[in-house]
């Protein structure tokens, strides 16, 4: 394979990872966000769903961001009456936004992240030594 190809590649996986990481950065950020009236929905917990594309100039396929979508999941109820965002019985709905998911979440794609860049870093030492040999 051709190290650019290589580089692409691994630029790529890179691009896909760091916005995973900006969406659970927007989920953490706003896991304490309600609705701003009673009954009023919260924040709601953003996905990132990947896709594999052929891309034709690199004649491989490689991975990309396909969407970001919204978390289907309940929100969970916490009684507080005194909340502006609290309904008629006191609760009010909280973020379906865990914590300890998006840490782990975030430990995975940059674990991803870092593979990747692993990849251009290696790819870029090949490199340098077939130029360093080619002297």
């Amino acid at each position: 394979m051709d190290p650019s190809t290589t580089l692409d590649i691994s630029a790529k996986g890179m691009t896909a990872q760091s916005t995973r990481l900006r969406v659970i950065a927007e989920n953490i950020a706003n896991s304490s966000t309600t609705g701003s009236s009673p009954g009023a929905d919260p924040y709601r917990r953003k996905i990132v769903v990947f896709s594999n594309t052929l891309d034709q100039a690199l004649g491989t396929t490689t991975v990309g961001v396909r969407q970001i979508e919204t978390d289907k999941s309940p929100f969970p109820q916490r009684y507080d009456p005194a909340n502006p965002a609290a309904d008629a019985t006191g609760y009010v709905k909280t973020p379906n936004v865990n914590s300890f998911v998006e840490i782990m979440d975030m430990k995975e794609a940059q674990r991803s992240y870092t593979a990747n860049l692993n990849v251009m870093e290696t790819t870029r030492g090949m490199m340098t030594r077939t130029v360093d040999l080619l002297r």
